[in-house]
């Protein structure tokens, strides 16, 4: 008889960390199905894919449309969904107007447990399943100019942990893996951001220094394939732990945040601003 191939659902698939964990799950054997935003972003995959010598499938889907949603995890049945699309977001707190932090509360926490939710009925008939949320080792830290994708971090995190405790029964896993700093196009955004909120701001200080340590952070950064073999390896494990943890300034990160004075830590942040 022949073995079942699982399907694995990886939202955010056209770039970075989402592109290099479908490719190397297609090579592991999964049969993989990527999202994207737009067509011309899911041909990209498909194009990119087949350079690569693997074979990905693709959905055009917008994780915060719940129709869209609704119509196409069911139909899947996904043994696995891999929630990965998110993106940056920065500036400090009250220049992020209201109505983009909650788009981005929405793609970056409800998105991708409305995703989970539509995935368990088939995991609970099957008796197995996995879950894997991309957070961020910044769901255990604070750093300023990043608030709102933090929260978002932050709160993904809680959910799910809640997740796995109550599915723990119907034999679903449901797993973290937290990346530090990553090289990918993420962060090309991200500059944008600045230099776009920055005119308005009453600090405008603070944007120029957080493009500096942005522009000198990033050769130190993580490749986005390191991350793609952890996800591999927690999609593939027997008992797979219940977070992964990514590169070597995840650790530092912790640490700092957890024996630093808040007072110091914030007078660091103050100072690295220019404030």
């Amino acid at each position: 008889m022949a073995a079942v191939v699982r399907t694995v659902l990886v939202t955010g698939a056209n770039s970075g960390i989402g592109k290099e964990t479908a490719f190397h799950l297609a090579r592991l054997g999964f049969r993989v199905v990527g999202t994207a935003r737009s067509d011309d972003k899911a041909a990209a995959i498909l194009t990119e894919a087949a350079a690569a010598g693997v074979a990905v499938e693709t959905e055009v889907l917008d994780v915060t449309d719940g129709g869209a949603c609704e119509r196409v995890v069911p139909a899947l049945a996904p043994w696995a969904v891999v929630n990965n699309a998110g993106y940056m977001n920065v500036g400090q707190v009250v220049d992020v107007h209201p109505d983009e932090a909650l788009r981005q509360l929405h793609a970056m926490v409800v998105a991708p447990m409305h995703l989970a939710a539509l995935a368990v009925p088939a995991m609970r008939r099957r008796g197995e399943g996995r879950i894997l949320n991309v957070t961020s080792t910044l769901s255990h830290a604070t750093a300023a100019m990043t608030g709102w994708y933090q929260a978002c971090k932050h709160g993904l995190t809680a959910v799910t942990d809640a997740l796995r405790r109550e599915v723990a029964g119907d034999g679903i896993e449901v797993v973290m893996v937290e990346p530090g700093g990553v090289r990918t196009g993420i962060w090309d955004k991200a500059r944008h951001d600045l230099l776009r909120r920055r005119p308005g701001s009453a600090h405008p200080t603070a944007y120029d220094r957080a493009v500096a340590v942005l522009d000198g952070a990033r050769p130190f950064m993580a490749d986005a394939g390191t991350v793609a073999r952890v996800i591999g390896d927690a999609l593939t494990a027997g008992r797979p732990k219940a977070v992964y943890r990514v590169g070597i300034d995840t650790p530092v990160v912790n640490l700092l945040d957890t024996v630093l004075p808040d007072r110091f830590k914030d007078r660091l942040a103050r100072t690295a601003l220019g404030g």
